[in-house]
């Protein structure tokens, strides 16, 4: 392992760059002859669009084109694809109605698509779209996705009975009746996932351009997935040879999952650019952002865990309602059905049954955000358990401990059809009931009391499933020039994560190579034929498994030429730092050097191809399953209702750290997105499915003073999933920190009998909780 190798923090090598101001956003680009384009929005969550005057705007100084849905079916243009299906099994066949580029004769949300108007100047394209004139009929709208389901409800579409998209199950019903009805003990609880709002620092955007002579189309854009977004556009959308389309994402400032789906404004700025011949810039401002880009969350989840007499799970029952906005999103199903296949948690429940309804409802259509499902079902599952403990009398601590999958059982199969390799469950939370200092907290609460404030300590554990498996796979190239050079080329993008910084990490540790000698290219389709892109956790797992298959590829190759030019058997080379050495002599040769002679024909044996490269395609046999536990710690004012976070702790598993400084960051960034969630955020529709809390006036994220130092100890076990031992990282935050902090807040509202709160515990949500208490403080 050298200086820059595998599990050491190293410090990223974007961030530079960044910090000179050199960085490469959507909105930075700025092409000769750009014109600017703006989209007229839906101002009703349902209505029938009567009329609608463009002639006007068309007339407008500046305005180069206006299109409506009319325009779009001359070019036989439709809707956004949906990507994933579910499979039913209840009788009930899949319903996808995915989002048309521009609505025609009704709308379904507010920020549905109605015209997209392109001029001159930004500012003229706005003046324009404000002298469109459009007739609605308004129409009856539902929000709530279990009040959608419901008898005599609004329906969003004629083929979606009780608005309902599709209805999924998992496990064996009967096998869990069963166990429901030998149960000493049944815990019911139903909980509120919040809707939450991207929020990323950068606005979506998208700088189109088509070359005539080639016909080719180029979209710059912000995305995880840009080989996802060009498949579709070349499949779906345009109907173009695969050469046609050319996606190029540079710098990203956060996706979080929002992001990775195509969007209508992407479809309509490459229409325009093609039929203006110049190109189009799309940004979309912070109201575009809360009204169209999709978000994250909101199901109604209800849970049944029946106890033995012993106080051991014995099974499990979910009942969820995914919203999934009035759409299907590229990837909208996914969130749903994704956490179920981990939602027995780190917990040895023998049984399980889960039914899923996606709902249409007259919101923003929704799409996987960090965790995608995981944080969903985890949350419903640490609050379930913490319930179980308060109404059966037991401590929540020895509940979980009672119950926790042992050590010995593993593999363990899972209800679901998972194969868990590994855990040491109880270990960890040990860890963290020592480093929180779990057992002297009634000191701590007793002396907040005599504060006049209340003081709760919740935990939470998390298991999740991500970092490749289920046929996933990603294919790295590593390619020399003749300086010695080696360009890895690889179909993950990063988002912020840091992945030039991990990658050259890799090929460090692989091949010996100094950063200045590593390229990593990525989010160009012409240079990235292929690629999964960024999701699930995967990207250094599975991504991070192909550069180290490709660099032992190029250390095979080189291995025959340096055995050449040493005049050396290959079985005599030993490579170590970046050197091949003869055995038992101080003869020498360097990667670098090997691939300089690559390009040297009169150096090479006869019949060897020019040049130094290694590809390959890694498929992990297994998903990774990182693991958590995570305590929070919490004071209320009892007059406000004011939750005040007072101390923060995560014990991960995450295998091999690959960067310890890259690691913690991904842990602390989802944390405070989960705090966010749990404490801050909270999306409102009214009963018209206006989105009242349209900005950040109204909608709260937490800022820096709303958060405590994070204490975050890595407890990690190497996987053998991936040839550096690491497992996923990215969504771990988000998934143990809602349920750990209303555990604790709930814990703190124990004086007024309070058994569960929603999320966000807001000052308003806590006062009104304990103003309806049943006991007195």
């Amino acid at each position: 392992m050298g200086q820059f190798g595998v599990s050491q923090a190293i410090t990223r090598r974007e961030d530079e760059r960044l910090l000179r101001g050199a960085g490469a956003f959507v909105d930075d680009l700025a092409p000769a002859g750009l014109a600017h384009g703006v989209m007229v929005r839906s101002a009703f969550a349902h209505a029938r669009i009567r009329d609608l005057d463009v002639t006007a705007a068309r007339a407008a100084p500046g305005v180069l084109a206006v299109l409506t849905s009319a325009d779009l079916a001359a070019e036989g243009i439709g809707e956004i694809p949906h990507l994933v299906s579910p499979q039913p099994k209840l009788g009930t066949a899949f319903r996808p109605h995915g989002q048309p580029v521009l609505a025609g004769d009704r709308v379904r949300f507010v920020g549905d698509c109605l015209a997209f108007v392109v001029a001159e100047t930004a500012a003229a394209a706005q003046d324009a779209a404000e002298l469109i004139g459009i007739d609605y009929e308004n129409l009856p709208a539902v929000t709530a996705c279990d009040a959608a389901t419901e008898a005599g409800a609004p329906q969003l579409w004629e083929d979606a009975p009780r608005n309902l998209a599709f209805e999924w199950e998992c496990g064996d019903e009967a096998a869990t009746q069963a166990a429901f009805d030998r149960a000493a003990h049944v815990v019911k609880l139903r909980v509120v996932n919040n809707r939450v709002v991207l929020s990323a620092i950068e606005t979506r955007g998208a700088v189109a351009s088509w070359d005539a002579e080639s016909g080719k189309f180029t979209l710059s854009t912000g995305t995880q997935m840009p080989n996802s977004i060009k498949q579709q556009l070349v499949e779906k959308i345009f109907h173009l040879a695969d050469e046609q389309v050319r996606v190029l994402v540079r710098d990203v400032g956060g996706g979080f999952g929002g992001k990775n789906s195509l969007y209508p404004e992407y479809v309509l700025s490459l229409l325009c650019a093609r039929r203006l011949r110049r190109p189009v810039k799309w940004v979309g401002q912070r109201t575009d952002a809360f009204i169209s880009d999709f978000h994250g969350r909101d199901n109604v989840n209800i849970g049944e865990l029946a106890v033995d007499g012993d106080g051991r799970f014995t099974a499990l029952r979910i009942t969820s309602y995914a919203n999934l906005g009035a759409y299907v999103a590229n990837r909208g199903v996914v969130s749903p059905l994704n956490g179920v296949l981990v939602a027995i948690n780190c917990y040895d429940i023998p049984h399980l049954y889960v039914h899923v309804m996606g709902v249409y409802t007259n919101t923003v259509p929704t799409d996987p955000y960090r965790g995608a499902g995981r944080p969903e079902i985890l949350y419903l599952v640490e609050r379930l358990v913490d319930v179980a403990a308060h109404d059966l009398g037991l401590d929540r601590v020895e509940l979980r401990r009672r119950n926790y999958i042992p050590p010995d059982a593993f593999p363990y199969a899972t209800p679901t059809g998972l194969s868990i390799d590994g855990a040491q469950f109880e270990r960890n939370m040990e860890k963290a009931l020592a480093l929180s200092r779990w057992h002297a907290f009634e000191e701590r609460r007793a002396q907040a009391k005599a504060r006049g404030r209340l003081r709760g300590i919740g935990m939470a554990n998390y298991l999740e499933r991500c970092g490749g498996g289920a046929g996933l796979s990603e294919n790295a190239i590593l390619r020399f020039d003749a300086e010695g050079v080696a360009t890895l080329v690889i179909g993950t993008m990063a988002n912020g994560q840091g992945h030039i910084t991990a990658y050259s990490q890799i090929v460090n540790e692989c091949l010996g190579l100094p950063f200045e000698k590593i390229r990593v290219v990525q989010g160009d389709t012409d240079q990235v034929a292929t690629g999964g892109g960024t999701g699930g956790s995967w990207s250094i797992p599975m991504g991070g498994g192909a550069v180290w298959q490709a660099a032992d590829k190029v250390i095979e190759k080189a291995r025959r030429l340096a055995s050449h030019l040493l005049e050396a058997a290959e079985v005599d080379l030993a490579f170590a730092a970046g050197v091949f050495s003869v055995a038992g002599t101080d003869v020498k040769l360097s990667l670098g050097e090997v691939a300089t002679a690559a390009f040297d024909e009169a150096r090479l044996p006869t019949g060897t191809e020019r040049g130094l490269e290694g590809e390959a395609r890694f498929t992990p046999e297994n998903h990774t399953f990182p693991y958590g536990c995570h305590i929070a710690e919490v004071e209320i004012d009892a007059a406000t209702g004011r939750v005040e976070l007072v101390g923060y702790l995560a014990v991960h598993d995450f295998g091999r750290a690959l960067n310890p400084l890259l690691l913690a960051g991904q842990v602390h960034g989802g944390v405070a997105q989960g705090i966010g969630q749990a404490l801050h955020e909270h999306t409102v529709y009214d009963q018209d499915g206006q989105l009242l809390s349209g900005s950040f006036t109204d909608y709260c994220l937490p800022r820096a003073d709303d958060l405590p130092a994070f204490e975050f100890v890595l407890n990690g076990t190497p996987t053998t999933r991936n040839p550096m031992g690491v497992k996923g990282c990215g969504e771990a935050g988000a998934a143990g920190a809602p349920p750990a902090v209303i555990n604790a807040v709930v814990d703190a509202l124990k004086p007024y009998g309070v058994r569960h709160l929603d999320m966000p515990a807001t000052p308003e949500q806590v006062w009104q909780a304990m103003r309806k208490a049943t006991k007195a403080l």
